[in-house]
């Protein structure tokens, strides 16, 4: 079996080291198997994404040694598609609007009638305040949409599963059954306002239609796993094999993330540092068959 996995990184903000471990773990890995890394550009977030953090996320990935086959897929302009999924799963009454802010799922989920808000994936898993008894009718809408989880797993049939080749948060790896979803997820969100896709009903898609066989990515979206397997599922699509890696922190244990500049590559660049001195710093070493720089080029090469 061929090996095909993706990187897709959000261009609002700088590379930093947990990425760029994240990204060289999948290029190694692939290389290893005589497979392919896709790259791709999660840019749904029209707000926050800018065209210069993706030419700065490009050249720090090939200063690292990454490659990738063109062309580089950008979500913005795979809306069609991304409509084209929600319009099936609107047919089979699986979706239905929510006008829920963040604010009134957080009152309704803390009501004192409810106990403790659960967490899911997306945050508190959302209490179904919407959630009509019967599915709605007439053409799809252009409106935030969510999955009616108790619908599509009763259509779904069957145990749902996934096999992980890393470990979850608590050690979890081999096959990974999943269960009680309506309960652990919740109804998740499929599309969202100014967006016209949802991060899970995106990645699904592409991994897809790239072919994806291997999905390597962060520990933080162990549980995000179950939504994805559904909505796999659900579309007749096969289930990568996933592998859930170790997570890159700061000093204090924190996770880093977009705020984290003074750990961006393009920082550790201009010090003078090298793709292998990254490479020690996040606890890889050159993998078979992968060629890594030893030496520094000027800032802007490509």
């Amino acid at each position: 079996m061929s090996f095909i996995t993706r990187f897709a990184p959000s261009p609002s903000g700088p590379l930093h080291l947990g990425h760029a471990y994240s990204a060289v773990l999948a290029h190694d890995m692939a290389r290893k198997a005589g497979g392919t890394m896709h790259l791709r550009i999660d840019d749904l977030d029209a707000a926050r994404s800018r065209p210069e953090w993706e030419a700065q996320i490009l050249d720090d990935l090939r200063w690292l040694g990454v490659t990738w086959p063109e062309p580089v897929w950008r979500q913005s302009e795979r809306l069609p598609r991304y409509r084209a999924a929600l319009a099936d799963l609107w047919a089979r009454g699986l979706l239905y609007p929510c006008t829920c802010t963040r604010a009134d799922i957080r009152a309704a989920a803390s009501a004192p009638q409810e106990g403790a808000p659960l967490a899911g994936p997306d945050g508190i898993v959302y209490p179904g305040t919407c959630r009509p008894a019967r599915p709605p009718a007439g053409p799809l809408p252009d409106a935030p949409l969510r999955l009616d989880t108790g619908r599509a797993l009763a259509l779904a049939g069957g145990v749902l599963s996934f096999t992980e080749t890393g470990a979850g948060p608590d050690g979890e790896t081999g096959s990974i059954p999943l269960m009680n979803l309506e309960d652990s997820v919740g109804d998740v969100a499929l599309a969202r306002a100014g967006s016209g896709a949802s991060y899970h009903l995106a990645i699904v898609c592409d991994d897809a239609d790239q072919g994806v066989t291997h999905v390597i990515r962060g520990r933080d979206l162990f549980a995000a796993t179950a939504i994805h397997v559904l909505l796999q599922r659900l579309f007749g699509h096969a289930t990568p094999t996933y592998h859930h890696h170790r997570l890159i922190r700061d000093g204090a244990g924190r996770r880093l993330a977009k705020r984290d500049d003074a750990r961006a590559i393009a920082t550790y660049r201009d010090e003078g540092l090298t793709p292998a001195n990254i490479r020690r710093m996040v606890g890889l070493t050159p993998a078979p068959g992968v060629s890594i720089s030893t030496s520094s080029p000027p800032r802007n090469a490509v």
